[in-house]
Parts: structure tokens; C-alpha cells; sequence
């Protein structure tokens, strides 16, 4: 199955992934549909490639959105999204890794996709696949986890240029920064750029820009 984003949506709103919150927004789809269908070096038909880009959804509380991408391209059934925390469906209220094809982590833990992600991409250079690149969605209230600060700060260290970060900014976060989000990046030596949630040409900008050397975080914005 090969859709275009209009039918993508309708396949999101299909779904209902959190039953404390039956009308949830799958406002997350822009920039996960942008990844498969711009940037990402993927196939179903090749899961474990072990050249294959990466994607980690840190954000695994609101799959909505990632499992109608999933079926866009042909990594799940259609049929699924119908029966999502179903008792015998493999589609949870959290993504698990081990039950549905495509998915990299079992995520829903707030904090934890991050310092993941930076393991993989360390992974992914020790063994020789320096084409292969990590993007890990993480929402905005996620920063206040410190958990992600410290791999914030051993990412820029590092020099992790495979490593890519997307801000799902909602502005749900509790904490305000001086400068924004992007600036908690850039202080630790990350690239950053910023994108309206919405805008699929500037996602894709943000999502490809260069940055040799170092880490790169894309603030994805969008407000109800």
C-alpha cells in the first residue's frame, strides 16, 4: 500500500491509540509522513537492512499518527489501525518493537528515545554504516526529562553528524527556555533549525540541511 497524505490522514484518524483520549490529534503525521516519504532510506520489503536508516519514535504515547504511516507504505495492514488496543492486536496504545514491522524501539516511556537513539547511532559508526542516519521524534514536554539533556550534551560532544532529532513543539512543555527550544541544542554544539509543523517543503529543508560533524535537531512547531 502506496497512499498520498490526504489519504494518510484519513487513515490516522481511523485510529484511536489512547482510550483516556478518544479525540487525540494525530498532529504528529506531517513531519513522520515527510520521513518515509521524503528523507528516509527504508523499505518494508527489507526491515533488517542493516543500511537502513532509523526511526525512533520517542513519543510512543501517541502512535496514531506513526501506525497510519506505517500503513501508507506497506509496513502494516490497513486492517490494523481498526483494532489498535484490541486485546490480540499488535498495535498498542504504545508501539511495540517485537509485534510491528518497521518499528526500531517499543517506546511510550517519556525520555527514553533519545539516549536510544544516540546509542544506535554510535552503534551504526563503530560498525562502519556511516550512511545510515538515526531521526527520533520526541515531544517538547520530553526536554524535561534529564535523561535527554545529558544525551543532548554527549550527542554535540560526540560529533554524532548520523544523529537527528525532531521537536513535536505543541507547546505542551511546563518549562520555557530563553531563546527557544533549538537554543538548548546549539549551547551543546548542535545544528538546529526551525519548521511549521504543517509546512512539508520546510520540513523536508530542515530535515535534509547539512551538518557536518555534529548532531542536528529540527523544532517542528504547531499550536492547537
Amino acid at each position: 500500500m502506496n497512499v498520498t497524505f490526504e489519504a494518510t490522514r484519513e487513515l490516522a484518524r481511523r485510529t484511536v491509540s489512547d482510550v483516556r483520549h478518544p479525540d487525540l490529534d494525530p498532529y504528529t503525521l506531517d513531519a513522520i509522513w515527510v520521513l518515509y516519504d521524503r528523507v528516509l532510506r527504508v523499505d518494508p520489503q527489507r526491515l533488517r537492512d542493516p543500511a537502513r536508516d532509523r526511526f525512533l519514535l520517542s513519543k510512543g504515547h501517541g502512535p496514531s499518527a506513526y501506525y497510519a504511516v506505517l500503513a501508507a507504505k506497506g509496513f502494516i495492514p490497513a486492517a490494523w489501525l481498526d483494532t489498535i488496543a484490541h486485546l490480540e492486536s499488535p498495535l498498542g496504545s504504545h508501539p511495540d518493537a517485537t509485534l510491528v514491522p518497521g518499528v526500531e524501539i517499543s517506546s511510550g516511556s517519556l525520555g527514553h528515545g533519545l539516549p536510544l537513539g544516540v546509542g544506535v547511532a554510535l552503534g551504526l559508526r563503530a560498525t562502519g554504516f556511516h550512511d545510515a542516519r538515526v531521526f527520533v521524534l520526541v515531544g517538547d514536554a520530553e526536554l524535561d526529562e534529564g535523561s535527554n539533556h545529558e544525551a543532548m550534551a554527549f550527542a554535540g560532544t560526540a560529533g554524532l553528524s548520523n544523529l537527528n532529532v525532531v521537536v513535536a513543539d505543541n507547546g505542551s512543555a511546563s518549562l520555557g527556555w530563553p531563546g527557544g527550544i533549538a537554543s538548548r541544542f546549539d549551547v551543546h554544539g548542535w545544528s538546529s533549525a526551525t519548521a511549521d509543523m504543517t509546512d512539508h517543503d520546510a520540513l523536508h529543508r530542515a530535515f535534509t540541511t547539512a551538518h557536518p560533524d555534529r548532531p542536528h535537531v529540527t523544532v517542528a512547531t504547531t499550536r492547537p
